[in-house]
């Protein structure tokens, strides 16, 4: 089935204007959900308002929005005062610099998005997506859409352009705030670990071979509760202990890998051999 867009925009690339389809790179319900019910007759239960003040449920048009300015305190804003404070949804879509890929983190990597350029667009889409392959860069740009102005990274792929939402620096917590103890690494432990990184290695990164184990399960046993089935939690797992001689454990760790690594070569040898 062809994908439908969810909306459009205009990619500014220089003086170039480049009309554009922005369409969903993931599915949106691929999670499981289980909805609230009344014990007695099993009837989907409906969220209320409730004004703890005067102890009575709000219907939704009595509702205004409000912002917390100080602890308990409120400023009110109308409908029209929410489309004054919210970004303009121009479509826009405004490159304002291009950078290498490996300088930016993908900590700062949030919602991806495949663009397909509109009718007749298709040339500076193609001008663009290779310039991007022959330079090795990605376009950093401004994107507004929803009350809201984003900044995007568009990068190149195979077929075309993905647009890569990215997150604010405001956004992100800094790898200082987690306390992290210091550790004196002794060499042959470390060459032992780098044996077994290297004895896992593969030459690239194959996502059709992993699945979600968890929602297989839990798939498994909702079909068995249809059904008319009992189930029951599986045992718990027993807690690993803690490792107390690393070196033994890692020479441990090495022997048990030795089909992956058999594995891993053959990868090499298939490769060479394609």
């Amino acid at each position: 089935m062809a994908a439908r867009a969810i909306s459009s925009g205009t990619i500014a690339f220089g003086l170039v204007s480049i009309p554009v389809k922005l369409f969903t790179s993931v599915s949106p319900s691929d999670g499981i959900h289980f909805n609230n019910l009344h014990k007695d007759c099993g009837t989907r239960l409906k969220y209320q308002f409730h004004c703890p003040k005067h102890d009575a449920i709000v219907g939704r048009e009595d509702t205004v929005k409000g912002y917390e300015f100080a602890k308990g305190q409120y400023v009110v804003f109308t409908p029209e005062e929410l489309d004054a404070v919210e970004e303009q949804a121009t479509g826009g879509i405004d490159i304002v610099e291009f950078v290498p890929i490996a300088a930016v983190d993908p900590l700062f990597y949030d919602k991806a998005y495949y663009l397909g350029p509109e009718e007749g667009a298709a040339r500076a889409y193609h001008l663009l997506a290779e310039a991007l392959r022959r330079t090795g860069l990605v376009a950093l740009a401004k994107y507004a859409a929803r009350g809201k102005q984003y900044l995007v990274l568009l990068r190149p792929v195979k077929l075309g352009l993905i647009m890569q939402q990215l997150h604010y620096p405001a956004e992100v917590r800094a790898m200082e705030d987690v306390d992290i103890e210091t550790a004196d690494l002794r060499d042959g432990e470390l060459d032992l670990a780098i044996k077994l990184v290297e004895q896992g290695a593969r030459k690239g990164f194959r996502p059709e071979q992993y699945t979600d184990e968890v929602r297989t399960r839990i798939e498994g046993l909702i079909q068995r509760k249809v059904e008319g089935q009992d189930i029951t939690a599986a045992p718990a797992a027993s807690p690993k202990a803690q490792v107390i001689d690393l070196m033994a454990a890692l020479k441990q760790s090495l022997g048990a890998t030795d089909a992956p690594a058999a594995d891993a070569a053959a990868d090499g040898k298939s490769a060479g051999q394609g």
